[in-house]
């Protein structure tokens, strides 16, 4: 089955959010310092990733997604 993503992007807070998969009941950590996942209570599965000073540490999010093999379809450009 073909993963599906939602991504949400505050310009003015410089924060970006990707969604991984279907919504389920979930719980947040901050792994570094505004980089925050959210996995899902049962499974532990990443659900979403969040990165406060997106800006200045787009790279983030494509490392994190490797670690856990999740491909992200889109090449970001800052």
């Amino acid at each position: 089955m073909e993963q599906t993503y939602e991504v949400f992007y505050d310009e003015t807070a410089d924060f970006l959010e990707v969604f991984i998969g279907s919504p389920t009941k979930s719980y947040a950590e901050e792994i570094e310092q505004g980089i925050f996942i959210r996995r899902d209570e049962n499974t532990k599965e990443i659900k979403s990733v969040g990165i406060f000073s997106f800006k200045k540490r787009a790279i983030v999010l494509k490392k994190i997604l490797e670690k856990v093999n999740l491909e992200f379809p889109l090449q970001v450009s800052i």
